[in-house]
């Protein structure tokens, strides 16, 4: 736990650094030439001549940030898969509910279905043949 906090520690100090060499540094024509196209004779992968301290921290960073990033990397993936997928889950759900068995549903015969259905026919036709009683209607408001 300690290693990943000193590599967590190390590897935001370098990107910080990181950041700032790489602003630091001017470019290949940032001369006065450069600005009017004079730094066009310069080859594209040729010699630049002696590596000034600048670009030297640069690729000393870089290479640093390279292997922090892959070693938190693999330092979180082995914390995670560490643990199985049994050790994640809570012992309730592991073990059977210990609940009293329900009362079985009653579930009407079909001769009982019939005898219900015919018993909501005959009420439907009975209100059905019954004379609605008239609506009243709201009385309305006298005039003025």
């Amino acid at each position: 736990m300690i290693l990943y906090y000193a590599i967590t520690t190390l590897h935001a100090i370098v990107c910080v650094i990181l950041v700032l060499v790489v602003l630091l540094q001017s470019g290949k024509g940032a001369d006065l030439a450069g600005a009017f196209g004079g730094g066009a004779t310069q080859t594209a992968f040729g010699s630049r001549g002696p590596a000034s301290f600048l670009s030297k921290m640069t690729t000393i960073a870089a290479v640093v940030f390279m292997i922090t990033s892959v070693s938190l990397s693999m330092i979180s993936t082995k914390r995670e898969a560490s643990k199985s997928i049994l050790e994640t889950t809570t012992q309730e759900s592991a073990q059977p509910s210990q609940k009293k068995p329900s009362a079985p549903i009653a579930v009407p015969s079909k001769e009982q279905m019939r005898r219900a259905q015919e018993e909501a026919e005959a009420k439907h036709k009975q209100q059905a043949t019954q004379p609605s009683a008239p609506q009243q209607q709201p009385a309305s408001k006298p005039t003025k």
